[in-house]
């Protein structure tokens, strides 16, 4: 794509994709589904859960079809949620601003 430059796929996403790839497949096997019965429960062709199942890209969207479609979606959508980790309760009662704006990161600074 001109204009656009690319950075390679770090390997920890790498990883990840292969990982999701491989328990996207059992869960659907588990549930007793084809790719196709998937792709038709999800609103999704096959070859986009094919693509998956391989470790592709497919876009968020038609990654949350297919969670749906394998009856993950509430737990997909809980992941992302900040109560649902250490920090997120700790820092629930403060409110979160509205821009952020980038901090100059030292040697003594840590998340």
């Amino acid at each position: 794509m001109p204009g656009k430059s690319l950075s390679p796929t770090p390997l920890p996403v790498q990883r990840a994709l292969r990982a999701l790839a491989q328990h996207c497949a059992d869960w659907r096997k588990l549930r007793g589904m084809t790719e196709a019965q998937l792709a038709e429960r999800s609103g999704v062709s096959r070859d986009t859960v094919r693509n998956l199942e391989k470790g592709r890209s497919i876009g968020t969207e038609n990654l949350l079809k297919i969670a749906r479609g394998l009856g993950l979606l509430d737990q997909v959508t809980a992941a992302f949620d900040p109560l649902n980790s250490d920090v997120g309760r700790l820092r629930a009662g403060e409110q979160l601003p509205t821009r952020v704006r980038p901090r100059r990161l030292t040697g003594g600074d840590s998340l």
